[in-house]
C-alpha cells in the first residue's frame, strides 16, 4: 500500500511524531550527559519502536532500557543486545529471560528482596544462564526498592546472589517522586537527592567485597536537571524522546518539544453547548488525567492546528470510548475557532507512554509536516 504523503490522507484518529523535534529532544540530552560524564541507557518504554531506538541510542546494539519482556524480544531480534528489564523479576519469567539471552541479548533484571534473589540463583544453578542483576534502590519512598542506608539488606541480597551462581551487576534508582515537582531547582535537588541514594547503596555493597560496576539513575525531571553525577555510571530516561503534557507541567520540556500528537478529524458540533466532536476519544488518547493534579488542568489534551500550533485555551473537554468532545476551557477569553465537518486537529496528549500504547505505528512527520515514513512500534507484555 502506497505511503500517504499528506496528513489529509491518513485515517484518524492516528499518532503522529514530529522527527525534527526527537532529534533534537535526544541530541539535547545526550549532550547535556555527557557533559556530566556518564553514560546513557534510554528507556525505550514510550517509543516501543526499533527505529527511534536507533536515534536514542548511543550504538545500533545499545544499551538500551525496557519495561516488558515483549520489548526486549522485540529490540533483541532488531540487534540490541545490551538491554535491561528495569521491572521487578517474577520468577516465572525467567525462563524467558534465559531464552532472550540465549539468542544473544545480554539481558539484566532487576530486583529487591531476598526471595528474588533466590529464585535468581536457584535458577542460574539449574539451567547455568549466570543472569545479571540490579538491586533496586529506593530513593524517594515513591515505588520498590531497598532503602540506600539498609546495608545489611543490599548485603544480604549481594550475597545470594554471589553464591546461587548468578552475577551481581550493581544498583538501580528511579527518582520517580520528581514527577510531582515542577520547579527546575527543586527537580535538581531531587536529582542530587538521587546520585547521593545510588552511591550510598553502591558504596555498601562494595564496602562488603561485593561488585557494584552499575550505578543507574534516570527519570525524565532528574536527568534534565542534574547538576553532578558524580559515582554514577549511567542515566536512564525516555519519555522526554517525545514529550507530553505533563511533562511540560513539570518542566521537563517544553511545548516546542512536544513531539507526539493523536491526529483526528471533526464529525459533529453541538453548537449551543460550544462543543466540537472528533473521532478521537479516550481509546486513542488513553483515560489518563495527570495533569489535572497540576497548575494547568490539560483535559484529555491540549488542541493544535495541522502545523502543530496551539489553538489558545481549546481542550478536548470530555471524552468518551471514541467521541473526544473539544471545547474552550471555562472562563476562556478565546473564541471557538471555526473547524468544519472533516477538518482535521493536532491533540497534544497528558501521557506519552499511554497514548502510543493505543497505536501500533507513527506516521512520522518531517520538517514540513508532511509523512515521511512509518515506523511500527511494537505492544504487549
Amino acid at each position: 500500500m502506497p505511503m500517504p504523503a499528506d496528513v489529509m490522507d491518513l485515517e484518524t484518529p492516528c499518532l503522529l511524531l514530529d522527527e525534527q523535534r526527537l532529534r533534537a529532544n535526544v541530541a539535547r540530552m545526550k549532550t547535556h550527559l555527557a557533559s556530566l560524564g556518564v553514560a546513557f541507557r534510554p528507556h525505550l518504554k514510550t517509543a516501543k519502536s526499533l527505529d527511534v531506538a536507533r536515534i536514542a541510542m548511543t550504538s545500533p546494539s545499545g544499551p538500551a532500557t525496557v519495561s516488558t519482556l515483549r520489548e526486549a524480544e522485540y529490540f533483541a531480534a532488531g540487534g540490541v543486545r545490551d538491554m535491561i528489564y528495569a521491572v521487578g523479576i517474577a520468577p516465572a519469567k525467567l525462563p524467558r529471560v534465559s531464552a532472550i539471552r540465549a539468542a544473544g541479548a545480554d539481558l539484566a533484571v532487576i530486583l529487591d528482596s531476598i526471595e528474588q534473589a533466590d529464585a535468581v540463583a536457584a535458577h542460574a544453578t539449574r539451567t547455568g544462564d549466570a543472569i545479571p542483576a540490579l538491586i533496586e534502590i529506593d530513593a524517594d519512598g515513591h515505588r520498590s526498592g531497598v532503602a540506600p542506608d539498609d546495608a545489611a539488606t543490599l548485603v544480604a541480597i549481594g550475597q545470594r546472589l554471589a553464591t546461587g551462581g548468578a552475577a551481581l551487576r550493581g544498583v538501580l534508582l528511579h527518582a520517580g517522586d520528581s514527577y510531582a515537582l515542577n520547579n527546575p531547582a527543586a527537580i535538581a535537588d531531587a536529582a542530587e537527592a538521587e546520585r547521593i541514594a545510588a552511591v550510598t547503596a553502591a558504596n555498601a555493597l562494595r564496602s562488603a567485597g561485593l561488585p557494584c560496576p552499575i550505578v543507574s539513575v534516570g527519570s525524565t525531571p532528574t536527568a534534565r536537571y542534574a547538576r553532578d553525577l558524580t559515582g554514577v555510571t549511567e542515566v536512564r530516561a525516555g519519555v522526554f524522546m517525545f514529550g507530553d503534557l505533563y511533562q511540560a507541567g513539570v518542566s521537563s520540556v517544553d511545548f516546542g518539544d512536544i513531539a507526539l500528537s493523536v491526529l483526528a478529524t471533526v464529525i459533529g458540533h453541538q453548537k449551543a453547548k460550544g462543543w466540537i466532536i472528533v473521532d478521537a476519544g479516550w481509546m486513542a488518547l488513553s483515560r489518563d488525567r495527570g495533569t489535572a493534579k497540576q497548575a494547568v488542568d490539560q483535559a484529555y489534551g491540549q488542541v493544535c492546528d495541522l502545523a502543530g500550533r496551539l489553538y489558545p485555551d481549546l481542550v478536548v473537554a470530555d471524552a468518551n470510548q471514541e467521541h473526544g468532545i473539544v471545547a474552550l476551557r471555562k472562563g476562556a477569553a478565546a473564541a471557538l475557532p471555526d473547524l468544519p465537518i472533516g477538518a482535521r486537529i493536532r491533540i497534544l496528549t497528558n501521557h506519552a507512554c499511554a497514548t502510543g500504547a493505543q497505536y501500533d505505528r507513527y506516521h512520522v512527520l518531517d520538517a514540513a509536516g508532511a509523512v515521511s515514513a512509518v515506523w511500527p512500534r511494537v505492544n504487549g507484555w
